[in-house]
């Protein structure tokens, strides 16, 4: 059998710009997503079963996932981590304060 004589990466090219467009799509759509369970607590004042220990592992992720995108200077990076923090804050005050 012949080698291929393409590297494996070689034949999918995606532009940096798309793939920045994409991520940053993805950023704000799973930040709304969150939206609901944030309603869900501080409207419907229901948090029963909502993890106050998952809700702060993504708050300690989404902290240093901040601080390692300003030591890059990648806005990319840093500003969804603003949302997070403060999405992800709320839950966690929610949990005390409903659960």
């Amino acid at each position: 059998m012949a080698p291929n004589p393409m590297p494996p990466a070689a034949h999918v090219s995606i532009p940096d710009t798309v793939l920045r467009r994409a991520l940053g799509a993805m950023s704000v759509f799973t930040i709304v997503m969150t939206v609901p369970q944030i309603w869900t607590i501080w409207i419907g004042h229901q948090a029963a079963g909502v993890s106050v220990v998952s809700w702060s592992a993504y708050l300690v992720s989404a902290l240093l996932w901040f601080w390692h995108g300003l030591r890059r200077r990648d806005k990319n990076i840093y500003l969804p981590c603003i949302g997070w923090i403060g999405l992800d804050a709320g839950v966690i005050a929610g949990i005390m304060q409903y659960g």
